[in-house]
């Protein structure tokens, strides 16, 4: 009887026809056009999906064109994993006896590897079908097929090319866990078989007859590598080593660099991912590599830096020492300073060697992985390992903080154990002084006629480098600490004492980058080294013309550390004694007319004044000076200077506060009406100048704002009391009067003129927020929430967009502002308050619902959508009375509204109105005066709500909005039990619910379940129970696994 009866019957012109079809779309030669291929592609898709594809396999995978080979053996493996559903169960066996055979008679053959992998991943595909089935259809599987290839001719090249892909097909296939784990039973099982065809690749005597056998057996390993145990993997570490060994050793060692590289490739894997991964397995493989570096090592990185240029067996080198680094920190930093001897295994692996101890091969690693940290040349230009190695330095210096050294035995006593402490840290403090020295010569900027030969790929890549660099330089400072800043202060003193007058600063420019990119770890506390650094010793003798990359480089260190100058006594004005303050704010003062350093001037000046208000108030004098010299620093940074200046400002008593904001603001704010008023003639120019005073007066607003949290301050206190009565007073002047009015009048007026700006409605966002406050927090110029609330409303109205629904938040917020300390009573807003809620609420849900009225509105605008009911969210909140006192037309519109979003596919829409029907309804039922508007809520619009829940469960919502959707489920079963269970028991039986895979006894478990007990919890994992049986994804993994919790 033919073998292949049971395949579907194919005409040879139908199979011509197909041959013709692939040679179309796959012959270089046809130059189809992009819609041809498409078509082409679609036809042969088509054809897959036919029943009768089944019987094109065998024709196909016998023609002479490697093409309809190809796709022979793909069709074969997309029939078994998509249409296997269709394929008579009782042919299984015969299908399995056929694929093997094939694939045999494809490696006799001689067929590409591309064909035989497709061949590879049906037979896996059909053992996934097979053998986990009960009875199996498929025992011994594995085993079972590697004998049958090899019987059929199968190399061994061919076997690792077949087990490879049959560990990652296993491993990635999506099983229930039943199924999952006896198939990886069936690899655990097979493991020993894998090992040993391996092992007998690898110890193959070099050199080799079929190179290309190892790349296969190294492939092989690599999928097998998480399968295997420690003790199958153990014994493959010395084979794997002895591949790194050279190949000749006269004059200089000579390595063979395809066996090198797998090898070392092989390595980092069992070091990265293995059951030995996690610093594991230190005597099978830290020590032995350790012993290797320390008898090759050398060889290698001498070679390197005599040739100029990384080779491939030494990146690979480079590589292995940091995944060494990266597995092994914990014992390289508890054997920095030992005197204890390795005890590799097996012991024989380097027999011809004397052991050193471990201290010697630790530092060995360490000069070695430092040679690569400290490569000549430029990172990205002369090359590329250096980068590889500066995570390593930040596990050592983890691993340092948390390792004990390691002590003899005879040496426990406590004094043992503090002089191997103090033996660790001193050569871990010689290991990263080492390394800073290098590290700053490697973020040194080549001389200008060098550097212009760079890209800009280059120059960007190199820019990055010294960012990374900064961070473990952050490690480095947590090892040395003073004594690093003393060593780079230093530094930059010697370099000043032999600078010639000609020579470029790119040196002291890359010191001054290491010790701004230390500045996060530095405490803030009086330190000698940045007191000589800010002094004329360092800051005195930098240039204030020219040099822009060092300039830029000092500003931004100044600004870096501004924090810090609070440590340094406050000098009064006029005093003699220097100020390093002054002299940091002068040095940057000094760039801020330049174009090229205006930027990290202006940020400078801001956080300097920001952090230092106190002690740069006695100078305020000063920065009237600086106000006064504003027309020669570029607009652009305006802004940011004047909320330096507002800054210090603040410092000052609030009536001394009036004239100097004052004579800031006015022409500010003059500017703006001189804008507004020549928007029609010129409205470019305007809108621009707009911008900029906007942005100008948002930077004042925040330089205002004291850097003190008004939350950690105590409001009885009689200090703050008395301070919140002199900052009244001070707002009740007439000149701050007249500042507030005209301030809101022009933005009353820019509001009105440029409401639907996109650039305006930024500009005045960040205004709004600025200028604006909690009562704990108002300045001279804080405007109330009412009028602005009110302007919001009118932009809102003529274009509703996130801004403005933002901006209503935050400003509804501050109507009824949080009490700072605890009450036993809730407060309640004032009746002015809730007046005000409510005009906004009507506005705000009038536009809103004449936007999204318009067919595909919500859909086309989720960030609306999100930002509106954000907003409602934040009224039911603080004012959940306002929502009765809506005409009861536009509250049933809003609740329609609100209920059709739970449809909605877009998540985030989905989920802001599911909080905010959440919020409503907790709050409505849980307010004493809204019993009667209670009632009459969930009588119109409770079954509506619970409908679109469970239309949302049964598939018309997105799974990831689930969680939300429960605990609006939630909130509607706790506050209103008895009416949620007679209509959910309606719903879910109604002949119009949402169709679903849901069965009336899969509903009736639902409904049980949920009102049994009603905690979150129970309601939780009912309603994700009926979800998946309501999809039809109940009993599969992938519904499982993706269960939002």
């Amino acid at each position: 009887m033919d073998a292949t009866a049971f395949l579907p019957a194919i005409s040879q012109e139908d199979v011509d026809q197909a041959v013709q079809l692939i040679q179309q779309a796959y012959n270089p030669q046809s130059h189809l056009s992009s819609d041809d291929q498409r078509r082409l592609q679609q036809e042969l898709f088509d054809v897959q999906k036919r029943p009768e594809a089944w019987g094109l396999v065998i024709p196909f995978l016998n023609h002479p064109d490697p093409n309809v080979q190809f796709f022979g053996a793909h069709t074969a493996q997309v029939k078994i994993a998509r249409d296997w559903s269709s394929f008579p169960e009782a042919n299984a066996v015969q299908l399995k006896d056929m694929i093997i055979n094939l694939t045999g008679h494809a490696i006799a053959a001689g067929q590409s590897k591309v064909i035989l992998r497709k061949l590879f991943v049906a037979i896996s595909s059909l053992a996934l079908k097979l053998a986990p089935s009960q009875p199996t259809q498929w025992p011994d599987w594995l085993v079972s097929s590697v004998q049958a290839l090899s019987s059929l001719g199968a190399s061994r090249e061919h076997l690792l090319d077949f087990l490879a892909i049959v560990a990652e097909e296993i491993e990635s296939a999506d099983l229930l866990a039943p199924k999952k784990a006896a198939m990886m039973r069936s690899l655990l099982d097979a493991a020993p078989l894998v090992t040993q065809a391996i092992a007998t690749c690898v110890n193959t005597a070099r050199p080799r007859a079929n190179p290309s056998e190892l790349k296969s057996a190294m492939k092989c390993f690599e999928a097998w590598l998480g399968i295997f145990r420690a003790d199958e993997l153990t014994p493959l570490i010395p084979n794997l080593i002895s591949l790194l060994s050279p190949i000749s050793q006269d004059p200089l060692y000579e390595f063979d660099e395809e066996e090198f590289v797998l090898a070392s490739d092989a390595l980092q894997e069992i070091m990265s991912r293995s059951v030995l991964a996690g610093g594991a397995g230190t005597k099978t493989l830290t020590e032995p590599i350790l012993l290797w570096c320390e008898r090759y090592g050398g060889s290698i990185v001498e070679q390197t830096l005599n040739a100029g240029f990384t080779s491939e067996v030494s990146r690979s080198f480079c590589k292995l020492l940091t995944g060494l680094g990266d597995h092994s920190s914990q014992y390289l930093a508890s054997h920095l300073a030992s005197s204890t001897l390795p005890s590799p295994s097996p012991p024989d692996l380097f027999a011809s060697m004397p052991l050193p101890p471990k201290s010697q091969l630790v530092q060995t690693f360490l000069r070695l992985l430092l040679s690569y940290t400290a490569l000549p040349g430029y990172y990205g230009v002369d090359e590329d390992e250096s980068e590889m190695t500066l995570g390593f330095w930040y596990l050592f210096q983890e691993a340092l903080w948390n390792t004990d050294a390691e002590l003899d035995q005879a040496e426990l006593d406590s004094e043992a154990h503090l002089k191997a402490e103090k033996n660790q840290w001193n050569v871990a403090k010689a290991v990263y002084s080492e390394l800073i020295k290098v590290l700053k010569r490697k973020v040194t900027w080549p001389p200008q006629n060098v550097l212009s030969s760079w890209s800009r790929d280059q120059r960007d890549k190199f820019q990055a480098y010294r960012r990374d660099v900064g961070d473990t330089l952050i490690n480095a400072y947590y090892i040395l600490r003073d004594e690093m800043l003393t060593f780079f202060v230093n530094d930059i003193i010697q370099s000043l004492q032999n600078r010639q007058g000609s020579e470029d600063w790119e040196d002291i420019e890359a010191t001054l980058h290491c010790i701004m990119a230390t500045q996060e770890a530095v405490p803030i506390e009086p330190n000698p080294d940045l007191s000589r650094l800010f002094s004329s010793e360092v800051l005195g003798r930098l240039p204030t013309t020219g040099g822009a990359r060092v300039r830029r480089t000092m500003i931004s260190l100044i600004g870096s550390y501004a924090s810090w100058f609070t440590t340094q006594p406050i000098i009064p004005a006029g005093a003699s004694v220097p100020s390093l303050l002054l002299n940091a704010l002068n040095y940057v003062v000094s760039a801020l007319t330049e174009p090229s350093l205006c930027l990290p001037a202006a940020n400078a000046l801001r956080d300097l004044c920001d952090s230092n208000r106190a002690a740069l108030a006695p100078h305020i004098g000063a920065f009237g000076e600086l106000h006064a010299q504003m027309t020669n620093i570029p607009d652009t940074e305006k802004a940011k200077v004047l909320q330096s200046i507002a800054s210090v400002i603040q410092a000052l008593p609030p009536d001394d506060e009036i004239p100097p904001i004052e004579a800031i603001l006015t022409p500010v704010v003059a500017k703006l009406f001189e804008a507004l008023q020549s928007s029609a003639q010129l409205p470019e120019e305007a809108r621009a100048v707009a911008i900029q005073q906007l942005m100008t007066i948002t930077g004042v607003a925040r330089g205002l704002t004291r850097t003190v949290d008004s939350l950690l301050i105590f409001d009885e206190s009689p200090e703050v009391q008395a301070e919140a009565q002199r900052m009244q007073q001070a707002r009740n002047d007439p000149r701050v009067v007249r500042l507030r009015e005209a301030i809101l009048d022009a933005i009353c007026r820019t509001v009105d003129l440029w409401s639907t700006d996109a650039s305006i409605s930024s500009a005045l966002s960040d205004l709004f927020k600025a200028i604006t406050a909690l009562p704990t927090d108002v300045t001279l110029i804080t405007l109330p929430a009412a009028p602005l609330l009110e302007l919001v409303c009118t932009a809102a109205q003529r274009e509703l967009n996130g801004v403005w629904l933002s901006l209503a938040n935050m400003l509804i917020t501050q109507l009824d502002p949080p009490a700072l300390l605890p009450s036993l009573f809730k407060t309640t807003p004032t009746n002015e308050a809730n007046a005000i809620a409510l005009n906004v609420l009507g506005v705000l849900t009038q536009t809103a619902l004449a936007l999204f009225s318009q067919p595909g509105a919500m859909e086309a605008n989720p960030d609306v959508v999100q930002a509106f009911f954000n907003c409602l969210e934040i009224i039911a909140q603080h004012f959940i009375v306002v929502f009765y006192q809506l005409p009861p037309d536009l509250f049933n519109a809003l609740m329609q509204c609100s209920i059709s979003a739970l449809s909605l596919q877009e998540r985030y829409s989905l989920v802001s109105a599911c909080t905010f029907l959440a919020s409503l309804v907790n709050r409505t039922a849980t307010n004493d005066e809204l019993s009667q508007a209670s009632t009459l809520f969930v009588q119109a619009h409770g079954r509506a709500i619970l409908r679109a829940i469970l239309s949302g469960f049964a598939g018309v919502a997105p799974r990831s909005a689930m969680p939300n959707l429960i605990e609006l489920l939630s909130a509607m079963i706790t506050r209103y039990p008895a009416e949620s269970k007679a209509w959910m028991a309606e719903i879910l039986y109604a002949d119009d619910f949402t169709l679903s895979k849901a069965t009336p006894e899969a509903k009736e478990r639902f409904l049980k379940s949920i009102f049994s007990s009603r905690s979150l919890r129970r309601t939780r994992d009912a309603a994700q129970q009926f979800t998946l049986v309501a999809r039809g994804l109940e009993g599969s993994s992938f519904g499982y696994a993706t269960v939002t919790m």
